[in-house]
């Protein structure tokens, strides 16, 4: 009987053990990116993933390997699911069909050009459809989402992280400049709204540059880039299923019958039950901001699994990609909006 007592508490001991040193170095490195981001304005994902980049060495260190392993993977998958509290069924329905519309034509063309591209230059389905969705979405949570359904390799990894690297560093510019640009063709406060929250790809970057111009613009953007992230569960759903039943028709492995991810669901619920009302209010912002810091510290332990040396052997091909991604959803949301 004791023994069977004890047994729990020296599980939970084992687990501190193995887990908790890796844990302890995400945590700290995304604690670290979010001070740069607020001291010097720079983007917390960004300065995550490098903060984590300049820590590769550690990936050697067999006491942090297991917990930076469980924060790129496990974490990533909450903070992605709790995304789901950020927007709600009323949300959707108050912009109107035109909008919505929009929205889920812009995604779909984007990937549906990110994979044309992508066969275009020499690339994979697979990146095209890595780089499409993440500048079509919500950029960076969204490559590691579309990342996470595709084969894990190393090929797999080294594309995710150019990835996050390339639509952080667009979503920036894009933060400085397209406010410009609308400002330049005359965009009326609603359709600056439109524009800003089509095009750029991660959501701080959104919230920066709608609320530089106005509140109206700011609080519009927002809205239509949430309406994006809300296309994430369908996409990574369909992206799985289709990589699967790819894998499988080629004999490979981990190909064969498609499951449901289990984030996913957790999106699905959290969204439906924060559309609903049956989630208390008080709980419902803080779990959404922390679906912010889990994808933070999931980032920084992916930037110390990977080296940097791989990172920038990449070549100029797939920043052409994405680059040609980023211009295509702008001209398409641009040609939306003067059309209606």
């Amino acid at each position: 009987m004791k023994q069977l007592v004890a047994n729990p508490i020296d599980r939970l001991g084992e687990l501190k053990q193995r887990y908790f040193p890796g844990l302890c170095v995400a945590v700290t490195i995304g604690i670290a990116a979010t001070f740069l981001s607020q001291r010097y304005g720079a983007p917390a994902m960004l300065m995550g993933l490098l903060l984590g980049l300049a820590f590769n060495f550690l990936s050697d260190e067999p006491r942090v390997v297991p917990g930076i392993e469980l924060a790129a993977k496990t974490l990533l998958r909450l903070g992605v699911a709790m995304l789901g509290l950020r927007i709600t069924f009323s949300d959707v329905l108050t912009l109107g069909w035109p909008p919505l519309l929009m929205v889920c034509s812009a995604v779909l063309l984007t990937i549906g050009f990110g994979i044309v591209m992508a066969r275009l230059l020499g690339f994979s389905n697979r990146f095209g459809t890595l780089t499409g969705g993440s500048v079509a979405i919500c950029g960076a949570s969204a490559a590691m989402a579309i990342s996470s359904v595709l084969p894990q390799n190393e090929q797999t990894k080294k594309d995710t992280l150019f990835t996050v690297i390339s639509v952080t560093t667009l979503s920036t510019v894009a933060m400085v400049l397209y406010p410009m640009i609308s400002h330049e063709l005359g965009l009326t406060p609603a359709e600056a709204g439109l524009f800003l929250g089509g095009t750029i790809h991660d959501v701080a970057q959104v919230v920066g540059a709608g609320y530089s111009v106005s509140s109206e613009v700011g609080d519009l953007s927002t809205f239509v880039k949430l309406l994006r992230v809300a296309m994430l569960v369908p996409i990574v759903l369909v992206i799985g299923v289709v990589i699967r039943r790819a894998m499988a028709s080629r004999g490979e492995v981990g190909g064969g019958s498609v499951g449901v991810p289990g984030f996913l669901i957790g999106f699905v619920v959290l969204f439906t039950l924060n559309s609903l009302g049956w989630m208390p209010q008080v709980i419902v912002e803080p779990m959404a901001d922390s679906a912010s810091w889990l994808l933070l510290t999931a980032i920084a332990a992916l930037g110390v699994r990977t080296s940097l040396k791989e990172i920038l052997t990449v070549g100029l091909k797939p920043v052409l990609l994405v680059v040609s991604e980023t211009i295509f959803i702008v001209l398409l949301v641009l040609g939306f909006i003067t059309l209606t």
